[in-house]
């Protein structure tokens, strides 16, 4: 495989990796709040903290995923395995 067919098949992994994060973290919240006794005189809450709980997940789920990757880019020389994404503007390099 080249670079280009690992960086593709990396991005789609970290993908599918970043959703299922962020619905495992969702579900136990939302797992989370279904038992949480709620009275009845505050029936807004409930609404509030499902909102609370999704872009929690969310947030979550980014630094879960951002600490797997730096953990695995010190394991591993991304340089030697991935195309590069981005370029720095001051670093010339090829157009391709």
């Amino acid at each position: 495989m080249n670079k280009r067919l690992n960086t593709v098949l990396f991005i789609l992994g970290a993908t599918v990796t970043n959703l299922l994060i962020m619905a495992i973290l969702a579900a136990g919240g939302f797992l989370l709040l279904s038992v949480l006794p709620f009275g009845s005189s505050a029936p807004g809450i409930k609404s509030m903290l499902m909102i609370v709980v999704f872009f929690g997940a969310i947030v979550g789920s980014f630094f879960i995923y951002h600490a797997i990757v730096k953990a695995i880019s010190k394991r591993v020389d991304m340089d030697k395995y991935f195309h590069p994404i981005f370029r720095n503007k001051n670093q010339g390099g090829d157009k391709e």
